[in-house]
């Protein structure tokens, strides 16, 4: 396996308040895990939010034993809601934080993914980019219930507006997915900074060059920069069936 993590702040904020973690290295009965995390609330409580999700999603796996990967991720997002709706009703100045979540990991040629949000998991394989997880957003509501057509989604008025954030309620709801994996699949988990700003075209044309994987993920974010970088990018690009590991 090899795997690359980019974050930024893009061109229009000041703060970045996404955060992501990878590892290939087995993590209480996990052999991997990827996570990001986009936060959302006012002044650092977007960027505490996200951090706090990953370090209490962390903790929990570390700790799960003898459950499936789907149960025991999902425990760690219904642990981290928890944490983050408790502090935000105990603290004035964290109210209404959140943060959107997707996280995977791979076991013997299987992808288990969850999310929460509009952050993605994609997967390019021989049948091109496939979108695996389901925005959770007013605008993909109203996609689906055919009010806009999928190609107005990225530029809509309302595309930010999420209807589910871990840690916005009581009580999270999490989709789950189970992809099986081929020799030359690529995966790319993201935040909404990149997929508002660079069309799925372009992000296939980058994941099937025959670029370095390091290489990948800095096109990404530097094409959604040079788009407008309205928002914070983070990315974490996986070739599951490749020997070397790299981070960036």
């Amino acid at each position: 396996m090899k795997y690359s993590v980019l974050t930024d702040v893009g061109r229009m904020r000041s703060k970045n308040q996404d955060a992501a973690f990878a590892t290939d290295h087995k993590i209480g009965t996990l052999p991997n895990l990827f996570v990001i995390a986009d936060g959302m609330g006012g002044h650092n409580a977007g960027e505490y939010a996200s951090s706090l999700a990953i370090d209490v999603l962390k903790t929990q796996v570390a700790t799960g034993e003898g459950m499936q990967p789907i149960q025991i991720i999902d425990q760690g997002i219904t642990t981290a809601n928890r944490a983050i709706y408790e502090e935000a009703a105990q603290d004035v100045t964290k109210a209404g934080m959140g943060t959107t979540v997707v996280v995977a990991t791979l076991q013997e040629g299987h992808l288990s993914v969850a999310n929460v949000g509009d952050s993605r998991l994609y997967l390019l394989g021989q049948d091109g980019l496939r979108q695996i997880t389901r925005d959770h957003s007013v605008v993909e509501e109203m996609v689906r219930k055919g009010e806009v057509p999928k190609e107005a989604a990225r530029n809509h008025p309302k595309r930010n507006l999420i209807t589910r954030a871990v840690g916005a309620e009581q009580e999270v709801r999490t989709d789950f997915f189970d992809e099986q994996l081929h020799a030359g699949d690529v995966i790319l988990m993201c935040t909404d900074g990149l997929t508002t700003m660079v069309k799925e075209e372009e992000i296939t044309q980058i994941l099937a060059s025959e670029t370095d994987i390091d290489e990948k993920a800095a096109s990404l974010v530097e094409r959604a920069n040079a788009n407008g970088g309205r928002d914070n990018i983070t990315v974490i690009v996986i070739e599951p069936f490749s020997d070397e590991v790299k981070e960036c």
